[in-house]
């Protein structure tokens, strides 16, 4: 696998750092989780599968090998000293000096293992006026202008109903993890939660420097493209549009009987008459069911899709033949996030007990790499 013998030490809890080393042990790396006292927050979290165990923590922690260890304690905390010593990456999500206050200091560990890359997976960095203050992803979905921009027009802000920030921090920490090692040298990633989140904005913060722009919300459409939205169908059911490029939305335009008007065969000319636009697509939808609508915008080579529940998103036969939703020891869950042609992920255990492979210590210097 590619990322065969690289070492991993996994100090996070709760997602996004959890989510860094998930994305490296799929592809191979090894991965010990190392677990307080009575195990990390996500075994507790959310559903629970039919032995008690969390599916949050049966993905995130996914070709791990998990053992307990008690920082406070001088053999714990020798014992974790002695992992790093072996390791190629630490990965830990304290808020920044409490790692080094419990005495595992990035320059001690650097004389040991100059090699040694270190993850940092904070709310606002490791420096800054707010590098000490608790970070989750609401506080950076909040303040990164995500919220404000979210949800209908005349209501209030909307923070999104799933982990959003955590994940999008999980792919940047195992992203920026892997460029250091490239690099060679041992170093510390700094990856915030707020920064993560930035990255998702596009040029909006450009927008409000250069132009003095201020995005307000627009329920589903977008300010430099029309349409977009989601709308509905005859059947009660909804389709998603989306008509971001000047053929596809002259092949709309066509469709819906507006083919003719000299005003929109431009971006700027459509979104000056979104509404003119929203109330023929409007209507055209509305007079068919959503197989016939994604039919005639298939027809057509526009882009249109089904608002899928979550049960029918699990079941579509492009999620069955892509196995975006695999089994691992019998519990369902997202495949690896990219597919490598000759070299893929392998997902051979789900999240494990509480301790389960805490023999692995007993071992000299890095463990073996057996389940």
């Amino acid at each position: 696998m590619p990322l065969s013998g690289l070492k991993v030490i996994d100090l996070s809890t709760v997602i996004a750092g959890p989510g860094c080393a998930r994305h490296l042990g799929d592809f191979g790396a090894d991965v010990i989780k190392v677990e307080p006292p009575g195990g990390d927050t996500v075994r507790g979290i959310g559903w629970k599968d039919a032995d008690g165990g969390s599916l949050w923590w049966r993905m995130i922690s996914r070709n791990k090998r998990c053992v307990v260890l008690d920082l406070r304690d001088p053999d714990d905390l020798a014992t974790l000293l002695g992992l790093c010593a072996e390791a190629d990456v630490l990965v830990e999500n304290l808020r920044p000096g409490k790692l080094d206050a419990l005495g595992v200091v990035a320059d001690d560990l650097w004389l040991t293992n100059p090699k040694l890359v270190i993850t940092r997976v904070t709310g606002f960095g490791q420096d800054g006026p707010y590098a000490a203050r608790p970070g989750f992803a609401t506080i950076a979905e909040a303040m990164s202008g995500f919220a404000s921009i979210n949800g209908s027009a005349d209501g209030p802000p909307v923070l999104p109903p799933i982990a959003l920030t955590d994940e999008v921090a999980a792919l940047a920490a195992a992203f920026a993890t892997m460029v250091a090692l490239r690099s060679g040298q041992g170093q510390i990633v700094d990856v915030s939660l707020i920064e993560s989140m930035a990255q998702m904005m596009g040029p909006l913060a450009s927008a409000s420097k250069v132009h003095g722009y201020e995005p307000t919300r627009m329920g589903s459409s977008l300010p430099y493209t029309a349409p977009r939205g989601t709308y509905l169908c005859s059947d009660g059911q909804w389709v998603a549009i989306s008509a971001s490029a000047d053929t596809i939305a002259e092949r709309v335009m066509h469709m819906i009987g507006l083919g003719d008007d000299g005003r929109l065969t431009s971006f700027a000319g459509r979104v000056a008459h979104r509404d003119l636009i929203d109330v023929h697509l409007s209507e055209f939808i509305a007079q068919r069911s959503r197989s016939d609508v994604v039919s005639a915008f298939s027809e057509a080579s526009a882009a249109c899709a089904p608002v899928y529940s979550m049960s029918e998103f699990v079941q579509d036969e492009h999620t069955l033949a892509r196995e975006i939703v695999v089994y691992v020891d019998e519990i369902p869950m997202q495949g690896p996030v990219a597919k490598l042609s000759k070299t893929p992920a392998n997902l051979k255990w789900s999240g494990p007990k509480l301790a389960e492979h805490q023999h692995i210590l007993s071992e000299p210097g890095w463990p073996t790499a057996s389940p």
